[in-house]
């Protein structure tokens, strides 16, 4: 991790995305605390969350948006756009305005797919192919710290401040992160002219995604994960309730061993997945998750801290192996659709494992669907792991041969 954060180029945006990182992990909690503190409901606070994950619908389209323009100047725009998104924020004052908060929550959504997108596509670009972990383990560590901090502070902000303060703070974030990427000493050539239709073009991460081996079942594994672990969105509640007999307040508590762990798996997953490759490297973060759930079966406090620490553990060695599996196994040019086609396939199962969770939470015990999400998790680590030829652990080549920082004009082909 050292050595990618000795490139000045990836340093500078990796300063800008320390802020945005932050603008997000305050503003996603805190918009869902605004809605029901000015409407009294659970269902329209839980609804602001659907109407940020919604636009996934989107994302094969939005990736081809991506693909159509240089990373660095569409980087820095969108940053600046998702900035003025926000500025209707500090128009609502009750009830009525929460149409307001559900619109910019939409819209923020449709930003946020696109700028991993072009993040993804960016950091290919600065950074080395040997070097790709190291960089994505960098941001990662970030977000799992402040996965701690985040929320914490944005409901703290609105409750002493108010919600305008929020949209201020997170105007500041991607305002950041825009000037940092146009620090950035990178000269790209404009993407070649599409030939294919344009519904042929948005396509093509679709397909890349299934027609390579090894990205197919990266991210089906994945998907296959997703599909029971949005379960604890819901099942963490009644685990908390009926289980440990706490109040709701105590899912603070096991959220903060889970930050910990990710905080040590965000350091350590750039280390296990150069030494062990992509998919082995993300069979084993998924793998952890089975006996992490399997032990919330037993309800017992020193138990549940255990496993959730454990479970933050392998979160963020999933993302990692994941992100650099899409920007190793994907052409230049291509990564903008192919980046946003996987949180397509992966987001969309997890919507519906949070929306049947919540369903199945209030008919069957709770310690089934923990069950549950330990069996398919153990059956998606097998799956991954099976596979683990297709992505052996990469050669110790050309890091140490690339210089550190980089000539200036570096071609986006």
């Amino acid at each position: 991790m050292r050595e990618v954060l000795r490139r000045p180029d990836f340093r500078i945006l990796f300063a800008g995305l320390v802020a945005s990182m932050t603008a997000e992990s305050i503003l996603l909690l805190a918009l869902a605390i605004w809605v029901k503190d000015v409407t009294g409901s659970d269902g329209l606070a839980g609804a602001t969350i659907f109407a940020i994950v919604a636009p996934m619908a989107l994302a094969p389209i939005i990736g081809w948006v991506v693909d159509r323009f240089r990373r660095r100047p569409f980087f820095i725009t969108l940053n600046l756009v998702t900035a003025a998104v926000l500025t209707p924020l500090f128009a609502v004052r009750d009830r009525g305005d929460v149409w307001i908060i559900f619109t910019v929550a939409a819209a923020y959504g449709m930003s946020y797919i696109a700028l991993n997108a072009a993040l993804s596509g960016l950091i290919k670009e600065i950074v080395p192919d040997a070097q790709l972990a190291d960089a994505n383990g960098a941001l990662q560590t970030v977000k799992q710290g402040l996965r701690l901090l985040g929320p914490l502070l944005g409901a703290g902000i609105y409750t002493a401040v108010g919600g305008w303060m929020l949209a201020a703070v997170g105007m500041t974030g991607f305002c950041v992160a825009a000037g940092a990427g146009a620090l950035l000493r990178l000269r790209e050539t404009p993407p070649a002219p599409t030939r294919r239709h344009w519904a042929g073009e948005a396509s093509a991460g679709v397909r890349h995604l299934l027609r390579t081996p090894v990205l197919r079942r990266g991210v089906l594994g994945m998907a296959m994960t997703l599909l029971v672990l949005g379960f604890s969105e819901s099942v963490a509640f009644a685990y908390v309730d009926q289980g440990l007999g706490r109040s709701p307040a105590f899912i603070g508590v096991l959220v903060t061993a889970m930050g910990v762990g990710g905080l040590i798996g965000g350091l350590l997953s750039s280390g296990i997945v150069r030494r062990f490759g992509e998919l082995t490297a993300l069979a084993t973060g998924v793998a952890l998750l089975s006996p992490a759930t399997l032990a919330m079966t037993y309800p017992q406090v020193v138990l549940g801290l255990l496993a959730m620490t454990v479970a933050g553990f392998g979160i963020p060695v999933t993302l990692v192996a994941l992100n650099t599996l899409i920007q190793r196994g994907t052409p230049g040019p291509l990564l903008g659709r192919v980046a946003a086609a996987a949180e397509a396939v992966i987001g969309i199962p997890q919507t519906l494992s949070i929306g049947t969770g919540a369903v199945l939470v209030g008919l069957v015990p709770f310690q089934w669907l923990f069950l549950a999400m330990s069996a398919v998790t153990a059956l998606a680590a097998g799956y991954l792991f099976t596979g683990r030829r297709l992505s052996p652990s990469p050669t110790p080549s050309t890091a140490a041969e690339e210089p550190v920082d980089p000539p200036a004009a570096v071609p986006a082909h």
